[in-house]
């Protein structure tokens, strides 16, 4: 099968390209509108692009009648905003998060998340959430559906029993984060296998611990 994306609509693009290009990691993101209400939502066209400087990329697209969604709105306006992994304990409150709520109303609340100062920008971070990275605005992307933001990481909250700073290692026996699979659909994390060669050969494994 060949399919010529330049004789296909955009939302069939989006619909190939969203199913295929699976699993991808979660974005929570948190923002302050212009009254101060905390706005959470979740972003699956979510990345890390690279460590010096350290940025992550964030693709929000815009709505049916062609405005912003709040998340863009606030991270344009602001330039601060809390980037959250989600992991299966959270899961479902992630999800409860892209339910469309008028700009006064917090999806945090909504979910039942806790919000909790950041250190260094204005949104608060999500106690819930295993990872949490504080984003200043780097770049900007705009193409004819979305916004692409280039985030740059100042400070990362983690929880204690999941890095090791000392050898700079994550456990990943203690990290079991979620992937988008389309749709509603969500994958975990728990089949893990290694490749690494042994006498010549490559092996599957199970065993992960650290990474």
């Amino acid at each position: 099968m060949e399919i010529d994306f330049r004789e296909i609509t955009a939302y069939q693009r989006y619909k190939l390209m969203a199913s295929l290009i699976v699993p991808r990691p979660i974005a929570l993101v948190t923002t302050l509108n212009e009254g101060g209400v905390v706005n959470a939502a979740p972003f699956s066209m979510f990345n890390m692009l690279g460590e010096e400087p350290p940025i992550v990329m964030l693709s929000i697209n815009r709505r049916d009648d062609d405005s912003l969604k709040d998340t863009a709105t606030n991270i344009l306006r602001t330039r601060e905003y809390v980037v959250h992994l989600t992991d299966e304990a959270m899961a479902a409150r992630m999800h409860a998060c892209g339910e469309r709520l008028p700009p006064t109303q917090s999806e945090l609340v909504h979910a039942g998340l806790t919000p909790v100062a950041s250190s260094l920008v204005a949104p608060p971070r999500i106690a819930e959430a295993p990872v949490a990275f504080e984003c200043t605005l780097w770049e900007t992307l705009e193409t004819p559906s979305r916004h692409i933001f280039i985030g740059r990481v100042e400070r990362m909250h983690a929880r204690d029993e999941l890095i090791d700073t000392q050898a700079w290692r994550v456990r990943l026996q203690n990290y079991f984060p979620v992937g988008r699979f389309g749709a509603s659909f969500y994958v975990d994390t728990r089949n893990r296998f290694s490749l690494e060669c042994q006498d010549g050969q490559p092996t599957a494994t199970t065993a992960v611990d650290e990474m």
